[in-house]
């Protein structure tokens, strides 16, 4: 017993003094349970092979997903929006949001899809994520209270109750207590909380691509040159490849985009082809975005009985045209030594080795147009699929790409058929988590699969998108939560309690259960602390003769009010290294928020559900 509470002693002084990386600090915890024998091999190891770290790994997949498609930029324009960039209502949305939807959905499967989106909307409105992730978190663990299925401690004290003979909490039973806490912690947020959370600066804020391609579209005049033309029913250009015609070299046109339609809307729908290559195929009612020289382009018009489609290439106009989560455009810098320098190259043309196309390029601070002999120190805005702007310098050398391609795609708001597939894969995620048809675990890892399979997140992206640092230190804390239980330690500490309070009044057990699992919380798994004092709440109850519901209603809250440390709860894990959150901002922001739950608690729960 002695080695377990020195080891734990120094585990938590590791952690509040922030010395070392908390991944780092759960290793030397877990290596030292083993060494010191408190736990065999097997006990030691065993929070790796545990189903809720598989699920967190395999949910940070699905939120990569959404971010990568879309949604999470949508989302964030969306809390902004109804925010009107005030921070005080911000808190008060994703408070929201985050409970409501943990309600329905594990709590790391809310922060996993949420924290992206949090941290976009935390610089569109002018502040910092650490503002507004630890509401997140929070918000999060107490949405769990909303539903029967919305934390495992819920099930657990309502299956501890059936087990006994007693009948055990209706699915929405918990909302009569986690409704009133929901709205304290919201009010608490909005009033108190946002004066407690840090300022920290962080390096994740994101590329503002509206900002990027305006400043593009104007720099660059993309969209001059620009045309939209439709394929008419006597275009010899029906059922004919791209590049049957050299349309670059033989007719001086660079083919940018095509959208595929039927002149019936009942037979089709409008498909599109971002970056038509030499084997795409042109049909009847094609409309084809084009650049170059109108004397060119009027060429084009006149040889293929092609009509003009009226547009104006204004500037979200053009963002639609040009960019979505798969085709994208950045700002690429020639250097002396590079192997372009010398070279004539006419805009609108598509490097044959990657597929980028050369969209724009300026000189001194102007625009260039037609041919270009390409002199160091020029500036091209290129066009391509993201990844193949990624590893453009590793095919071409002396080149620079401002700024992260990969950081802009997440932040491009533009809908696309893989933006509903992930939606879609959300969707059936929460449908098998709601209606229990699959573990946990075995559901995320399926909805994770379908990300990586339909290209929503790919899959060699999929393990950039696992926040290591969060898996590996939830998973070596887990035996900690053992060696307590193993070690009796947690077991003598509960019973002492229930000797001391029991004899005074039903609400001194109920406040003494409560603080005792709210500070085992704050150290192991909240599932974990549930499962060791429901049958002490139940016990103790049966020996006063009184109803054991309110306590084990106070045993499901006090589990989730993990707010003290990052590692009580995942969810407060996950954020710890977005928000740059230290241990002790934790203490200081969660402190006066368990203190409100404790008081609520006390007086809600006998009084909704009586002894």
């Amino acid at each position: 017993m002695l080695p377990l509470l020195v080891i734990l002693g120094i585990t938590i002084i590791l952690f509040v003094w922030g010395k070392f990386p908390p991944d780092v600090v759960a290793l030397m915890a877990m290596l030292s349970l083993y060494l010191a024998g408190v736990l065999n091999i097997g006990e030691t190891l065993s929070g790796f092979s545990n189903p809720t770290v598989i699920m967190i790994a395999a949910l940070f997949i699905i939120g990569e997903g959404l971010s990568r498609t879309g949604w999470t930029a949508v989302a964030g324009q969306w809390f902004v929006k109804w925010a009107k960039k005030s921070v005080p209502k911000l808190l008060v949305i994703i408070t929201l949001g985050s409970s409501l939807l943990s309600g329905f959905v594990s709590n790391t499967g809310t922060v996993a899809a949420l924290l992206p989106v949090t941290v976009t909307a935390a610089w569109n409105a002018g502040t910092l994520p650490s503002k507004l992730l630890i509401p997140v978190a929070f918000g999060s663990n107490t949405g769990g209270l909303l539903t029967l299925t919305g934390t495992p401690p819920n099930i657990i004290v309502s299956n501890a109750l059936e087990e006994n003979g007693i009948s055990g909490f209706s699915f929405f039973e918990f909302g009569l207590i986690g409704v009133p806490l929901l709205i304290i912690s919201i009010l608490y947020f909005r009033y108190l909380g946002h004066k407690l959370l840090p300022n920290h600066r962080t390096d994740n804020r994101p590329m503002a691509i509206d900002q990027e391609m305006h400043k593009w579209i104007k720099n660059y005049s993309i969209g001059d040159n620009m045309y939209r033309l439709r394929i008419r029913s006597m275009s010899q250009l029906i059922n004919t490849n791209m590049g049957d015609w050299d349309f670059e070299e033989a007719h001086k046109v660079s083919i940018m985009r095509l959208k595929r339609r039927h002149p019936n809307p009942l037979q089709g729908i409008h498909q599109f082809v971002e970056m038509p290559g030499p084997d795409t195929e042109m049909r009847y009612h094609d409309i084809i975005t084009v650049k170059g020289e109108a004397e060119d382009v009027d060429k084009l018009v006149l040889k293929f009985h092609l009509g003009v489609v009226p547009w104006k290439p204004e500037k979200d106009t053009l963002k639609r045209e040009l960019i979505n989560q798969e085709v994208g455009m950045a700002e690429m810098i020639i250097t002396p030594n590079s192997v372009f320098v010398g070279k004539t190259i006419p805009l609108g043309h598509y490097l044959s080795q990657t597929g980028i196309q050369l969209l724009a390029a300026s000189r001194h601070n102007r625009p260039l147009g037609g041919r270009i002999k390409i002199e160091a120190g020029d500036a091209f805005i290129i066009r391509g699929q993201w990844d193949n702007i990624e590893g453009l310098t590793s095919m071409y050398e002396n080149l620079v790409i401002s700024g992260s391609p990969e950081a802009l795609a997440k932040n491009v708001d533009v809908l696309t058929p893989k933006s509903y597939i992930a939606l879609g894969t959300l969707v059936l995620m929460v449908l098998l988590l709601v209606l229990n048809v699959l573990p946990g675990a075995i559901a995320a890892l399926i909805c994770a699969g379908i990300m990586m399979l339909t290209g929503c997140v790919p899959i060699s992206k999929a393990y950039k998108g696992i926040s290591w640092t969060s898996v590996v230190m939830i998973a070596a804390m887990i035996p900690m939560g053992l060696a307590l239980q193993k070690t009796g330690v947690a077991q003598l500490a509960a019973n002492s309690l229930v000797e001391s309070l029991g004899a005074i009044h039903p609400s001194a057990l109920l406040a003494g259960i409560f603080l005792l699992t709210a500070a085992f919380s704050q150290a192991i798994n909240n599932s974990a602390t549930a499962v060791l004092m429901a049958p002490i709440a139940i016990m103790a109850s049966m020996t006063l003769g009184v109803s054991p519901k309110p306590f084990m209603i106070a045993v499901a809250v006090s589990a989730s009010t993990a707010f003290l440390t990052p590692v009580g709860t995942t969810t407060n894990a996950m954020v710890m290294a977005a928000g740059g959150y230290k241990f002790s901002d934790y203490l200081k922001v969660g402190g006066p928020l368990l203190l409100l739950f404790f008081l609520a608690t006390l007086l809600l729960v006998p009084w909704i559900w009586s002894f």
